[in-house]
């Protein structure tokens, strides 16, 4: 019998997981204090969490970078990720970070519909295609956004030309065997249809699931797992794993302008 939680136990199996909390927030308010032109806590929604910060270019905009973080949709916000903008920002893109209400406070299904007006609110401000990476839930959330039910305005997701899932989750039904489900309170009903493997890809879908090559197994068969899935299904759609990298710093290449990750998301 498998042991699902420790199956998706990353701060488990990482040695001083939770430093990297405190580094990555301690970046990104450096980041922020910097010579930076943002925009900070927009808000997209009327909740206390339903707020985005955007950062820009020096020059026009060649369009738009959202960037949603993870969590396991319980913890964290935006303000910990803002130097994540820095690789794309200094390739012409405008960055987008939102923030969303967690759970127990809202179900999966809600912060979905969250992110997608996120998307659309970034998506009014800046003109061009847009490009959309997430890590962990976030890389579920992401992957969501190109799903056929997506709750994304159509001429939106049209806008969307490629997405990277980063240490995704596409497949929610085994967190239904874990204590996080506690506080997740997810239904079988509502882990099917918020899988992104069991669910459809948007006409034209392009995805990459990123993935560190010493994540949790789980992390590295869901990647494939969508791949598999999704490439019968049309998508345009493949798998990358980051040698040597865990779950907390796979996505430390978005803050560099010509990493293998930043330019793999601008591609």
């Amino acid at each position: 019998m498998t042991d699902w939680d420790d199956a998706f136990d990353n701060v488990g199996h990482v040695p001083n997981a939770l430093g990297y909390f405190e580094t990555w927030e301690k970046q990104a308010k450096a980041f922020r204090d910097g010579d930076i032109k943002q925009d900070l806590s927009l808000s997209y929604g009327p909740a206390d969490r339903q707020k985005l910060d955007i950062f820009w270019p020096d020059t026009k905009p060649k369009g738009l970078v959202i960037f949603i973080h993870g969590g396991y949709w319980i913890r964290l916000d935006r303000s910990y990720f803002s130097h994540l903008a820095a690789g794309p920002l200094a390739n012409g893109w405008a960055v987008a970070i939102p923030s969303y209400t967690l759970a127990p406070d809202a179900r999966i299904n809600g912060i979905t519909r969250e992110i997608s007006q996120a998307v659309a609110f970034a998506a009014s401000k800046v003109d061009g295609p847009i490009r959309i990476a997430g890590h962990s839930a976030g890389g579920h959330l992401a992957t969501r956004m190109i799903c056929k039910d997506s709750p994304i305005d159509t001429a939106t997701q049209n806008r969307i030309i490629k997405t990277l899932s980063i240490s995704g989750l596409h497949d929610l039904r085994n967190l239904l065997k874990t204590n996080l489900n506690k506080t997740l309170n997810l239904t079988p009903s509502e882990a099917a249809t918020e899988s992104p493997s069991l669910n459809v890809p948007m006409e034209n879908a392009k995805l990459i699931c990123w993935v560190g090559s010493i994540e949790r197994p789980e992390f590295i068969r869901q990647s494939h797992l969508l791949r598999d899935i999704w490439v019968k299904r049309g998508a345009d759609i493949d798998v990358y794993l980051d040698g040597m990298k865990h779950h907390f710093d796979v996505i430390d290449g978005l803050s560099k302008p010509n990493s293998p990750l930043t330019q793999t998301l601008l591609g």
